[in-house]
């Protein structure tokens, strides 16, 4: 087996997969300013309106359908919740552009405030719980401009004949497409049923099905607890192909065989970090080719990295990306 211990090293001069902060972080959901940090306390989010020090959601079920002729994604998000106070009786979660139909538990309307938007933060939702209930169901649409989900049409692809869907939650966007504690402090593991067009197949950071035939809708259970930033979605006309025992990559049909080629030793690759750091504790590790407009080099989505087609170089020349992706299972995902 080739060593691929080397790319390790280069894990750290690799930083393609982070992007710069978006927001300052002197310009929190609570009072504190840039000029005066005495309103800052350790341990809080201050680009979270959630409270998960008071009720904090421990499992998401997400049942969307993808409308690619309105760019916009509706459904529902069931959030299972813990209350931390026995006096605990609001959930509040993020949203950013969601227009919100519904709230309801146990089948009866709840009461619910969506506050005034924030231009960087969203709108806090703020919802009132019963006594006799530990999961609330939020009936939503996401806006056509929601920031972290992309619309590509056919002619931004590299079929040229089907739309692309892909999303990008990293800092704070996943609340622009579900309704959630967008922090990294809390952690949940979820289930999603997407329902796309017949033609298209949809992939998450979740347990994919390799062979998994396209009919529409698509499955997913995520068993590890992960924050929002990890949850990640895309739709589009891709085809897979193993690579190994525990690896394979998703891309459409004009890129597949380039793309394998140039990511074939990501199974030795995967070996190699399990005798460094341990056994590997995700299933799969699989990678996703997106189109060019993915604005980074790649992203450490648990189980489905995504990665951009500017890295096939032909000579895996700039396969330590892999690696950089490959060890945030390890160190970052967990």
């Amino acid at each position: 087996m080739k060593n691929f211990a080397w790319l390790l090293t280069t894990i750290p001069l690799f930083t393609a997969c982070s992007p710069a902060p978006e927001t300052d972080s002197s310009a929190p959901a609570a009072e504190a300013t840039a000029a005066d940090n005495s309103g800052i306390q350790a341990g809080v989010d201050y680009h979270s309106f959630s409270n998960p020090a008071e009720v904090t959601v421990t499992h998401l079920d997400l049942d969307l359908t993808a409308d690619f002729a309105a760019s916009v994604l509706s459904g529902s998000a069931t959030l299972t919740y813990q209350k931390q106070t026995a006096q605990a009786d609001t959930l509040i979660v993020d949203t950013r552009d969601l227009s919100i139909q519904s709230v309801t538990a146990n089948g009866e309307t709840l009461d619910y405030q969506l506050q005034p938007a924030d231009p960087e933060l969203g709108a806090a939702l703020e919802i009132d719980l019963p006594e006799q209930a530990n999961k609330v169901t939020i009936e939503y649409a996401t806006s056509p401009q929601a920031s972290g989900v992309q619309w590509l049409t056919p002619s931004q692809t590299a079929g040229k004949e089907h739309p692309f869907l892909f999303t990008q939650a990293q800092a704070v966007h996943a609340r622009s497409f579900i309704p959630l504690q967008d922090s990294p402090q809390v952690r949940v593991t979820y289930n999603a049923t997407i329902h796309t067009p017949e033609a298209l197949l949809a992939v998450m950071s979740a347990a994919n099905d390799p062979d998994t035939e396209r009919d529409g809708e698509y499955d997913f259970t995520m068993p590890q607890p992960v924050p929002s930033y990890l949850i990640a979605l895309a739709i589009g006309d891709l085809q897979f192909k193993p690579m190994g025992e525990r690896t394979g990559v998703y891309a459409e049909p004009a890129l597949l065989d380039a793309a394998a080629e140039e990511f074939a030793d990501t199974e030795s690759m995967l070996e190699a970090t399990e005798e460094t750091y341990g056994p590997y504790g995700w299933d799969r590790y699989d990678l996703l080719i997106l189109p060019p407009s993915f604005p980074f080099g790649g992203m450490e989505n648990p189980r489905l990295s995504f990665i951009t087609p500017t890295v096939i170089a032909g000579d895996k020349s700039l396969v330590s990306l892999i690696a950089h992706e490959l060890a945030h299972s390890w160190s970052g995902n967990t």
